[in-house]
């Protein structure tokens, strides 16, 4: 019988490689990227065109390669930074594998150019699928640059599961700003089909966070620091009172390395407990610095798990290290005992004279004598209080002790009937509405509508079906809204700016901030910023096709109008709702899958007497 084992071809084993390393563009961008640090840029920039499907260029002034290195680098398992197996345990870069251009060689078409700042040539390698197909010394300048061009070529299948432009980009941008908000010493460009999306010059931590996120987090910001044994720590968490309902501000890095960590996440959110309303999130941006050796970065591909030695340590450290800095800058409530007993006086006191208080007294009262009263007010009502209770007169009565000791007769408490029915606003034709829920009698029990999901199912089918023909009906503002935005919320805004429009909303974004003008007709001006907010995070995070965009910006508006349009006032106003609500597509479920009415049965009713 014949062999059956046999090595696989070096380009098929590229491929696999790839499978593992390189899952989209923003894979590609993060492995360069930080070989451009490994080699010691102070300034790289990253060029992209059709979200990195079309070209990937990133330009570093980094160290260079030889003549020699340009071609092994290709290689599998070639690499600079190890050369022993203990080096594995002492990782200061970020790549050391060796399987990254090897893996991106394999599924693209690659240049590259390299100067050592030594040497008056660099060297050209251009490589498909594996193949050298020029290597050859050209002019350059010092440094390097890799160009990524028409990746997932020749694996069709897995080119065809990359998502929309839009999606594929904002992990492009989430991929760049983890690394460039590890390495706020280093100046960073990014630049997507010719237009400038980051230019980040070299600054401090804050400076960084501020020119990615926007201005507006400057004073929002807590700085964190603390140094043990274990661990040191230092950054900045959002002040409670700015908490948002994504995820979307939080960055943990280890050794200037973005990591992902739901135990240490845990910590962060424990330390809010009591700060921030339920299902909400603190903004973070917690560096943390750690022995090489008690950590092991080689976990996964992408290298974003990383296991501690100390896990449980560095827990507790973070814990206490931001409920001590909430403290200390009075966010949060402390105890502190190596406090002043003086007073916080006002800023606007401190330079005021001290002034010795008066103490006034009347020198004319009398408790005990029953006659005359003094001219105070306070000694009146004093002496009106004791008279009022039986004290005071002349002559002390027993019936004046007996109104004294006299216990009250408890209040007969209301019937069962009149407590059901007491919060109610309108109890008419069998409906009862209690302000978030409907209740009405029905054949098999109580019938119970969730309002606010109620309205966002009518609302929802009512603009989903006037959009299909037609733009959506608008209003202008009096008085334009204008907001701030960060960066990616800018991008996102103006990147959907074209079905916004057409669903009502007309705007402006100039400097990050939005300026909106008119709004679709169904929102009220008090739910307008509520409904920008529900737009952000409804696209912002989520990886969703171009066809269904329109979808989840309807959600959003219908969402906003809900919230302040659940409550009814009347019995004609609740008929009409509960009609209107069976006549949509799916009365019983929101267009984001919750429940909207729930039937409670006479045998569910009675097992709870």
């Amino acid at each position: 019988m014949s062999d059956l084992i046999q090595l696989l071809p070096d380009h098929i084993a590229n491929q696999i490689a790839a499978g593992e390393v390189i899952q989209r563009p923003a894979s590609v961008v993060k492995e360069l990227i930080e070989n451009a640090i490994d080699a010691g840029a102070d300034t790289i920039q990253l060029l992209v065109k059709d979200a990195g499907k079309t070209l990937i260029q990133i330009s570093d002034n980094g160290k260079g390669m030889s003549k020699n290195d340009a071609i092994r680098c290709f290689e599998r398992h070639a690499t600079s930074k190890l050369k022993t197996a203990d080096d594995l345990f002492a990782l200061t870069t970020k790549g050391f594998r060796g399987e990254a251009l090897a893996s991106i060689a394999a599924i693209a078409h690659i240049s590259l150019k390299t100067k050592q700042h030594d040497q008056e040539l660099g060297t050209i390698v251009e490589i498909e699928g594996s193949k050298i197909t020029k290597n050859e010394d050209t002019v350059c300048a010092n440094g390097t640059t890799f160009s990524v061009k028409n990746l997932f070529y020749n694996v069709p299948a897995r080119r065809n599961f990359l998502k929309s432009d839009t999606v594929e980009l904002n992990h492009i941008s989430d991929e760049f700003v983890r690394i460039a908000l590890a390495h706020p010493s280093i100046t960073f460009i990014f630049i997507h089909n010719e237009q400038e999306v980051y230019h980040l010059r070299a600054s401090n931590q804050r400076k960084r966070i501020v020119d990615i996120v926007g201005m507006k987090i400057n004073d929002k910001l807590v700085p964190i620091e603390e140094e043990t044994e274990i661990v040191t720590i230092n950054g900045f968490v959002g002040k409670p009172e700015y908490a948002k309902k994504t995820r979307g501000e939080q960055f943990l890095f280890v050794n200037d390395r973005f990591f992902k960590d739901t135990f240490f996440h845990h910590a962060i959110s424990k330390a809010f407990d009591g700060l921030i309303q339920p299902k909400h999130f603190p903004s973070y941006f917690l560096y943390l610095t750690i022995d090489p050796k008690k950590i092991d970065v080689n976990v996964h591909p992408t290298k974003t798990e990383i296991k501690f030695e100390e896990d449980r340590l560095i827990y507790a450290i973070i814990l206490s290290s931001i409920r001590q800095a909430l403290g200390k800058y009075n966010i949060a409530p402390t105890l502190d005992f190596d406090r002043e007993n003086s007073f916080d006086l006002p800023h606007t006191m401190r330079n005021q004279p001290i002034v010795e208080p008066v103490i006034k007294v009347d020198t004319n009262y009398n408790p005990f004598n029953t006659n005359k009263t003094s001219s105070g007010s306070s000694s009146t009502n004093f002496t009106k209080a004791i008279h009022s209770e039986g004290f005071g007169s002349n002559e002390v009565t027993p019936e004046d002790w007996q109104n004294f000791y006299q216990i009250e007769e408890e209040q007969p408490q209301p019937a069962l009937q009149e407590i059901a029915f007491e919060q109610s606003v309108e109890t008419e034709k069998s409906f009862i509405n209690q302000g978030k829920y409907l209740f009405t009698p029905c054949k098999s029990g109580l019938l119970v509508v969730d309002l606010q999901r109620a309205v966002e199912r009518i609302v929802y089918d009512e603009m989903m079906a006037e959009f299909v023909s037609s733009p959506i009906v608008s209003q202008q503002l009096l008085f334009p809204i204008e907001r701030e935005f960060s960066k990616n919320e800018s991008a996102i805004w103006i990147e959907n700016k074209t079905m916004l429009e057409r669903l009502g909303f007309q705007s402006i974004i100039e400097n990050q901030t939005l300026q909106l003008n008119a709004v679709p007709a169904i929102l009220q001006e008090e739910s307008i910023q509520t409904c920008i907010d529900l737009i952000l995070e409804n696209i912002s995070f989520k990886e969703i096709e171009k066809g269904d965009i329109a979808h989840f910006l309807i959600v959003s508006i219908a969402q906003a109008a809900g919230r302040k349009k659940s409550k009814t006032n009347s019995a004609q106003e609740n008929e009409q709702l509960i009609e209107q609500l069976f006549q949509c597509s799916d009365h019983a479920y929101t267009p984001t899958g919750k429940k909207i009415v729930q039937t409670l049965t006479f045998e569910e009713i009675a097992l709870k007497f």
